[in-house]
């Protein structure tokens, strides 16, 4: 048993879907779809964003900080997959597996730290607006990103060494078509209590703290909104956060079904654990640019006149 250690030669097998081995030929269309309309949809934000002057506030900076990450986050995801559905070639080495899982794993970290970092842009916005120009300045943005970026990067820059110390000496054959954390660690038959206990500090101070932090400013946010007396502007109001509201549910909403599934022991189908996997990677990147761009009228406006459709933007008052 001590001899099977994570050694150059070892590698990992991945999965596709549960039953569909034999067929991944068909999956590659819906992935590569998936993938064209995500970096289509997210490179097409960061074009307007950075282009555009009228963009240039805190607000649409946190968006291309969030694109930017949706982007990020499918290249580090399309190499594997790639492999599995197009190819039918399920064998990683041990090295390309701790490099994906650590892009996969700091990207979706900065994901999450742009969410926050959105809530207190509304937060700031409806609670202080008045404020709102000199506490969210230029230099504190680029700080605040700046910091998002260490901060997704620092907490997993250990992982791929600790998961190479570790005894592997079960089936090496991975749960998903990429490599995640858990799912390498799990297959490692002599485990440190620290790489427990420094994986659960990761999860708590990222994916535990900062729905959290979320849902509070959102508290705030309601009870301010509740204080205006006129429907109308708390309709407007509650509209400016709606795009960030679908963006935060459907990021965490199937993070957190399938880690109470794996911690409540519910029995459920290995299709259902896959599926929220991909739901959780794929659906965001996918649909973060869908979501802006139809509820923002600015972003939209920016997109017409990039492809050179004046006439009709500018009558579009939706």
């Amino acid at each position: 048993m001590n001899n099977i250690t994570a050694s150059p030669g070892l590698s990992f097998l991945l999965m596709g879907f549960p039953g569909l081995e034999s067929a991944p030929y068909w999956l590659a269309l819906p992935v590569c779809t998936t993938f064209f309309l995500s970096a289509l949809g997210n490179g097409t934000v960061l074009s307007v964003v950075l282009t555009e002057k009228s963009l240039h506030s805190p607000m649409y900076f946190f968006l291309c900080m969030l694109a930017f990450c949706d982007l990020g986050l499918s290249t580090a995801l399309l190499p594997t997959m790639l492999r599995v559905f197009l190819f039918g070639s399920r064998e990683v080495s041990m090295d390309a597996c701790f490099s994906q899982l650590f892009f996969i794993h700091s990207f979706s970290i900065m994901e999450s730290s742009v969410l926050l970092a959105m809530a207190f842009d509304r937060f700031v916005a409806i609670c202080n607006p008045l404020r709102y120009a000199s506490i969210l300045t230029g230099s504190r943005v680029a700080y605040v990103g700046l910091g998002i970026a260490i901060r997704g990067v620092a907490l997993h820059v250990p992982i791929p060494f600790l998961l190479k110390r570790l005894t592997y000496c079960r089936a090496n054959v991975l749960s998903h078509s990429y490599c995640l954390h858990p799912d390498v660690q799990k297959l490692a038959c002599r485990k440190s209590s620290r790489d427990g206990i420094y994986g659960l500090l990761v999860v708590f101070s990222t994916m535990g703290l900062d729905p959290v932090l979320i849902i509070l400013s959102y508290i705030w946010i309601l009870k301010t909104v509740l204080s205006i007396t006129s429907l109308e502007e708390r309709r407007k109001v509650l509209n400016t956060c709606a795009s960030h509201i679908s963006v935060v549910l459907l990021f965490y909403v199937p993070m957190l079904a399938l880690s109470l599934i794996n911690h409540l022991t519910v029995r459920s189908p290995p299709l259902l654990h896959v599926l929220l996997s991909y739901l959780h990677f794929l659906a965001p990147p996918l649909l973060n640019p869908v979501l802006y761009c139809v509820k923002m009228k600015e972003v939209r406006k920016g997109i017409g006149r990039k492809l050179h459709w004046p006439r009709r933007v500018t009558s579009d008052q939706g």
